[in-house]
């Protein structure tokens, strides 16, 4: 296991809501999570198991192909307590920056508030005369969208994504990042243990997105087996075969640092969202 403890440390100056360092490892740059302390009352566990979320969901991405922030599990000692963190490999450099697309639909209507609402994510992308190539940035958003239906992740607002700027000019979608919320880190090991199949699987369909339509919370599955939208159908189409379900299962199963009860519980929700997704896909294809 890699050891965070000894890295150089510089000022800090990522922002999201968890607790992080940035750390020199290895000649890179890394913003490395914390495990927050669980501030709600009647939970038994000490801690959110975002890092594993996070290191979990970002290889997923990898696995079906994305360009994604290369991410690594390892421990860091604090105060006499051994944590478990998620070290994010820093993808910008001098010549290549982040433009988090919540600050540029900021610039683009200055008249409109822009939320998480999907009809106004792709008019953003469409009146911002510094995106090029438009369809292909609204095929990735989409892409990027399936890939987060099958981890579950809640929370990938307009400040978890974005785009790269680099000396040229260009901009292009940046390497997917921030991944923390998905895989349900809220739950403790005894509630996972005790889940029945049918329980299990409401779990993995009843899964919301931050996005919206209509003004509601988008619910993942039902969503994608409703097929109203073609924009979501053709990323199916296009990313399906991509998914590559096996090599993520067996990838789950031989992280040391997650114990056998969480493992299996990641497993079989990622197998029933896949399953769905599967299933759409042979429709759609006829």
């Amino acid at each position: 296991m890699i050891d965070f403890t000894n890295a150089i440390e510089e000022i800090n100056n990522y922002k999201g809501s968890e607790k992080k360092k940035t750390l020199i490892y290895n000649n890179k740059k890394y913003l490395v999570k914390f495990p927050d302390p669980i501030r709600e009352k009647n939970k038994n566990i000490s801690y959110i198991n975002n890092a594993y979320s996070e290191y979990i969901g970002s290889h997923v991405f990898k696995l079906s192909g994305f360009d994604v922030q290369n991410t690594i599990l390892g421990k860091y000692n604090y105060n006499g307590k051994e944590k478990i963190v998620c070290a994010c490999e820093d993808f910008t450099d001098d010549n290549n920056i982040l433009y988090e697309f919540e600050s540029i639909a900021l610039s683009t209507n200055p008249d409109e508030k822009i939320d998480t609402e999907i009809e106004k994510i792709l008019k953003v992308i469409d009146e911002n005369n510094n995106i090029k190539e438009k369809e292909n940035v609204k095929n990735k958003f989409f892409d990027m969208f399936i890939i987060d239906s099958l981890i579950g992740n809640t929370d990938r607002h307009n400040g978890n994504w974005g785009f790269l700027l680099n000396k040229e000019k260009e901009i292009s979608f940046s390497p997917i990042y921030d991944c923390g919320s998905c895989l349900n880190p809220m739950l403790e090991d005894e509630i996972i243990e005790n889940l029945d199949d049918t329980e299990l699987k409401n779990l993995s369909i009843n899964c919301y997105s931050c996005l919206k339509e209509d003004g509601k919370k988008i619910n993942y599955m039902s969503y994608i087996e409703q097929m109203k939208n073609k924009s979501v159908n053709d990323a199916i189409i296009r990313i399906f075969k991509n998914i590559k379900i096996k090599e993520i299962l067996e990838f789950i199963d031989e992280e040391e640092l997650i114990n056998p009860i969480r493992k299996n519980f990641y497993k079989k929700i990622i197998n029933y969202r896949y399953e769905i997704i599967k299933k759409v896909y042979n429709i759609l294809i006829g």
